[in-house]
């Protein structure tokens, strides 16, 4: 045993007790909420287009992909009287178990329509375990001026491109 292992020791004993003069920083959280970092993975959100009608297609990518299998969509059929997204289908069940989801975001990034978003919320404790199954009317985002509530017709265009393309904000002879 040589000299060095014998100091190895006394250098932990140094690292203690440098903590022991360190100031620590204490927030007193409920009282004081300090803002999150801009990329922060909190509670999840369905996306609306500018109409109203939902982002989501029902295409169940996003359960798929939930390493925890927190999610569950069932698809519906959208219909000329009863239309909820601009596609074929929409998502008429989705729900995300907060009990088993680990936030990764793996959903986020399969997800075709960008219908399923990240918040910065996370304030998800609960002291019911049927209060941490969030629904579809949980997670929606909510409507803004000019949005309708769906069911209604698609508002942006005559076609499903001409809807895609004048949703997300490009103009006449972009593409």
């Amino acid at each position: 045993m040589g000299f060095t292992d014998f100091l190895n020791p006394v250098k932990g004993f140094g690292v203690a007790f440098h903590q022991l003069f360190t100031k620590v920083e204490t927030v007193q959280y409920p009282e004081v909420k300090l803002p999150t970092a801009p990329r922060f993975h909190g509670r999840h959100q369905l996306n609306r287009w500018p109409d109203g009608l939902e982002k989501c297609i029902g295409c169940e990518l996003c359960a798929w992909a939930c390493p925890a299998d927190a999610i569950y969509v069932e698809a519906g059929d959208n219909t000329d009287e009863d239309r909820f997204s601009p596609g074929e289908r929409y998502g008429r069940v989705y729900q995300i178990n907060y009990l088993r989801c680990i936030l990764c975001g793996l959903c986020i990034e399969a997800c075709p329509t960008r219908a399923l978003t990240m918040t910065n919320e996370y304030e998800l404790a609960d002291d019911s375990r049927e209060a941490l199954i969030y629904t579809k009317e949980m997670l929606l985002a909510p409507l803004r001026e000019g949005m309708t509530e769906p069911p209604h017709p698609m508002e942006l265009g005559d076609t499903e491109e001409d809807y895609y393309r004048l949703g997300l904000g490009a103009k006449d002879g972009d593409f």
